[in-house]
């Protein structure tokens, strides 16, 4: 999330400072307005730097579970992301036993 806001701010603050320095550029030799707009973005995002943040480890983790007379075996599969996220999701519920 503080990621997708900088980059945000960034990309905010690029456009800021270009319109003032289009706007800075208004005549041309003959005098007629001229908007000179720079084609190249501003900034790059490093792709490997970015997969290095999608590294995970996936668990499957097995408990066993009562609901009022019912005993059910579950499964679940937990991603640990490098930044401390999990994301658990429950991949089968068996019932063993009334």
């Amino acid at each position: 999330m503080l990621k997708k806001f900088l980059a945000l701010s960034m990309i905010l603050g690029s456009m800021v400072f270009a319109a003032s320095s289009v706007e800075a550029k208004t005549s041309n030799e003959n005098g007629a307005s001229a908007i000179v707009l720079n084609a190249s973005p501003q900034w790059q995002m490093n792709r490997r730097n970015n997969q290095r943040g999608n590294q995970r480890t996936v668990r499957i983790v097995v408990r066993t579970v009562r609901r009022g007379r019912t005993l059910y075996r579950e499964t679940y599969r937990v991603v640990t992301r490098r930044n401390g996220q999990t994301t658990t999701t429950l991949v089968s519920r068996t019932r063993i036993s009334r």
